[in-house]
């Protein structure tokens, strides 16, 4: 009996052993434990096309809207001559540079002999292709134009802030009103405290802008007329003392450089050239910057044109050409002159001009 129940034994113990070892796999599930893949994403942590949208992020043409046939510089030869806006002229020599570097290579000449001049020479001479203005022109210009078989077609390049300066050295003067700035500029007073009582009692030393000069027409205009009416505003200027007229504004800058008790006005750029010598006063408490310009919060916010012919642009296509490309690349250079961009809507009516003019 004992013999048979450890023969039992034994085949008990054999067969627990034998369902040990087949049950062993089972109970170490290697698989569950090798999910790596599951960990190491990788896929998911390289998302590097997620984080180069460099298209989106380089969007430096930003050239919407309208745009003017391509030019090539090099391919048009000829002169060019333009006169005119001593405050246009600036911008008007930096895109006549960039187009010789672009490989023009005409002659453009440029001469700054204020707006009104140079519709004198457009319209009454003919004696340029295209003229500067920081104004509009008058009927009296267009009608000189008409009279020599002219048609000035009017080409919108940027926004003027008007600068009233004075020199650094004036510890006084940062803030005046539009009716104060008349004054200085009038007949009505002679010295700085008769504009307000804690100023000095020196002498106004004014400088301004000559009579051809369309920025000394938009003062006049924008400040002296309000103050005194149509009949007396251009009298109450030319008569006050202390006063050099100049069509050079750099004769103005250095003027007003010259004496703490100077004050004077010109395009913004003059102003941009010479900030360690002079300073700009705000008026009405607004300062002439780009914003200010663009939304017309600065009073004394201008547009600046240059004009041109049909006729002179269909028989001169390095006139064409140069205004074309003036159009398409002005507002790379504007703000390094020290002028603003015109508005996406008036660059884009000066474009659709050019087109009109020729023919297109």
């Amino acid at each position: 009996m004992n013999r048979k129940f450890f023969s039992l034994l034994s085949i008990l113990v054999l067969a627990a052993m034998v369902l040990s070892a087949c049950a062993q796999p089972a109970l170490t599930p290697a698989p569950a434990q090798t999910e790596a893949p599951a960990k190491t994403e990788a896929p998911a942590k390289t998302e590097a096309p997620a984080k180069t949208e460099a298209p989106a992020a380089t969007e430096a043409p930003k050239q919407e809207g309208m745009m003017l046939p391509e030019v090539d510089p090099a391919s048009v030869s000829g002169n060019i001559v333009v006169a005119g806006s001593s405050t246009v002229y600036p911008l008007t020599e930096a895109m006549a540079e960039r187009f010789k570097a672009d490989g023009f290579a005409g002659e453009i000449t440029i001469d700054s002999i204020g707006t009104g001049g140079g519709f004198e020479r457009f319209c009454k001479t003919g004696e340029t292709d295209i003229s500067n203005a920081s104004r509009p022109i008058k009927d009296s210009e267009a009608e000189n134009c008409k009279a020599i078989g002219r048609t000035p077609i009017e080409f919108r390049v940027g926004t003027d802030a008007l600068a009233v300066v004075v020199s650094s050295e004036n510890d006084f003067v940062t803030d005046i009103t539009l009716e104060e700035l008349a004054k200085i500029f009038s007949n009505e007073v002679t010295r700085w405290n008769e504009i307000r009582p804690e100023w000095p009692a020196e002498d106004i030393l004014r400088f301004s802008p000559g009579t051809d000069s369309g920025t000394y027409d938009y003062f006049i205009e924008a400040v002296m007329l309000p103050a005194y009416g149509k009949d007396k505003a251009e009298e109450a200027i030319l008569s006050a003392k202390n006063i050099q007229f100049s069509e050079d504004d750099n004769v103005l800058v250095q003027g007003v450089e010259g004496s703490p008790y100077a004050i004077g006005y010109f395009g913004f750029a003059y102003f941009n050239e010479n900030q360690g010598a002079l300073k700009a006063i705000s008026i009405n408490g607004v300062i002439p910057d780009e914003q200010t310009a663009e939304d017309g919060s600065y009073p004394l916010a201008r547009p600046l044109f240059i004009y041109s012919d049909p006729k002179i642009m269909q028989d001169k296509p390095q006139v064409a050409a140069f205004i074309n490309y003036y159009l398409t690349y002005v507002n790379e250079e504007i703000l390094d002159v020290g002028y603003f961009p015109a508005s996406t809507a008036a660059l884009e009516t000066a474009m659709q001009n050019w087109l009109e003019a020729m023919g297109q």
